[in-house]
């Protein structure tokens, strides 16, 4: 046998893993993608067969079931969009995103864009509406029932020994790698550490030859560790503080055939989701986009609008009953107003319904348990949260939103702005009439700096989670949870 045929041997074996792991890891997003499509088909075929069975009284005819034709238009608008943004691969399934709100925004948005082709070619008619809103009402629960049971599969599927498991090889310095183990959970994040290259730091008094030198031995020893080893894909947690080095650990691992990454410095612990991205011709690491986009800030205020309006309107009795409630329970104005911060810390005045006796004391006290102050209708008003409806006027006035985080009194913002952490970054966005802190029972009185802490970080995860599925959900449980009516008093 020859040489040549011996080495050419070698390379396919080498090749061989990965040729095996590709395959695997191809396999798993192919029955994620499959269950997506039979999940679709097999509901719209179970409600077909379910109209056609109960008012027809017999089985839908063989390939006439309008339901199979709005399903696969639906199946290949929701596989392409999943294709496209990398929703079946094992990283997407791994990755703690919202997974199960995304596949819900994709259901409706397929929907929509059915009904707009639809009317545009005149074919609504040709389609039983009742079969199609059986469909979209049981899919979207079918739809988030099969992806969630398929992110637990594929995550169970992904233990150390896995076929489709990655094997990287860490290169940095000492501190750095320790620092990537204290954060990382290798297993948990699908990965498998086969290998580690230390990088020595040269005395601060050694002259640069030296240094260049000694960074050239450990360089050549780290590549052909990772020859030998043959990762998948190698780290650099070189620090950015250290461009040049990182300069050097990229020469050197360009030449060998492995997916070369860049991890350096704290920074990505701090933001876990930073992605490279671009403005104009510009690049740069993202480390945080603006809190609302354009088209969901037009979204977000279209339903305010829809909703205030109509709740105005609803509710006026009950704002005419209050108002004499409160005319004749004590003296003063119906309305209580407050100068509070909004959107970019722009102050605007706030509506309430008075629930207090109206003093002339212009330092700000707030209220608290047992408040001699609170008077009695005002009590009535405070715990079932009907004080707060007027704020609805400052919703059409384009100075809240239903949904948000709650404006504190001016003193409470300058106050705790300088002694709680990202405090400022909750004028990001419009306030509300109730928020995610609020329903979560972080309401009312706050004694310490902790209180505010926790309320703080719940308007935060609401500003980087934002979606109008949480808005929602947030109005629903300011009704009906008994914590949204937590320390309301």
């Amino acid at each position: 046998m020859s040489i040549k045929t011996v080495a050419r041997r070698d390379v396919w074996a080498a090749l061989l893993p990965r040729r095996r792991r590709a395959a695997f890891r191809l396999g798993i997003s192919a029955s994620v993608a499959l269950a997506d499509l039979v999940a679709i088909l097999g509901t719209a075929y179970a409600v077909d067969v379910t109209y056609s069975l109960a008012v027809l009284g017999e089985f839908p005819p063989s390939g006439a079931s309008g339901g199979l034709h709005i399903a696969g238009l639906i199946a290949v608008m929701v596989l392409l969009t999943n294709l496209a943004r990398d929703e079946y691969s094992i990283e997407t399934a791994l990755s703690h995103g919202p997974h199960l709100r995304r596949t819900a925004t994709l259901w409706v948005s397929a929907w929509a864009v059915v009904l707009i082709l639809g009317f545009a070619t005149k074919t609504t008619n040709d389609f039983s509406r009742i079969v199609s809103l059986g469909f979209f009402l049981t899919g979207l629960p079918v739809m988030l029932g099969v992806r969630a049971a398929m992110i637990a599969l594929v995550r169970g599927a992904i233990r150390p020994d896995s076929a489709s498991i990655n094997r990287i090889h860490l290169v940095g310095y000492e501190d750095d790698i320790a620092r990537f183990y204290a954060h990382n959970d290798t297993e948990a994040l699908g990965l498998r550490v086969i290998g580690t290259s230390y990088l020595r730091r040269t005395d601060g008094e050694a002259d640069a030859l030296t240094r260049t030198a000694q960074m050239a031995e450990d360089l050549d020893l780290a590549v052909s560790v990772v020859r030998f080893l043959r990762p998948d894909d190698v780290f650099i947690l070189v620090p950015w503080s250290e461009a040049s080095d990182i300069e050097r650990c990229i020469d050197a691992f360009l030449r060998v055939p492995a997916a070369l990454h860049l991890r350096p410095g704290s920074v990505m612990d701090r933001f876990p989701d930073i992605k490279v991205g671009r403005v104009g011709r510009l690049s740069g690491l993202s480390i945080g986009r603006r809190p609302l986009q354009p088209g969901e800030i037009l979204l977000k205020r279209a339903v305010d609008l829809t909703l205030a309006a109509t709740a105005l309107v609803m509710l006026a009795p009950l704002f005419a009953a209050v108002a004499v409630l409160i005319k004749l329970d004590s003296p003063g104005p119906v309305f209580f107003r407050q100068r509070r911060y909004g959107f970019n810390q722009q102050a605007f005045r706030v509506y309430k319904f008075r629930s207090m006796k109206a003093e002339g004391d212009t330092v700000f006290r707030q209220a608290s348990r047992n408040d001699s102050r609170i008077t009695r209708i005002g009590a009535v008003l405070r715990r079932s949260n009907i004080d707060e409806l007027p704020q609805l006027i400052n919703v059409l006035r384009g100075e809240m939103a239903l949904v948000g985080p709650r404006p504190h009194a001016l003193a409470h913002d300058r106050s705790f702005e300088r002694r709680i952490a990202h405090y400022a970054r909750r004028h990001n966005v419009m306030p509300g009439i109730t928020g995610w802190a609020q329903v979560n029972g972080l309401r009312g009185e706050t004694l310490t700096d902790l209180d505010m802490e926790r309320r703080v970080a719940h308007d935060l995860y609401y500003i980087d989670n934002w979606s109008i599925w949480l808005d929602l959900r947030i109005m629903v449980q300011t009704v009906i949870s008994p914590r949204a009516y937590n320390n309301a008093f």
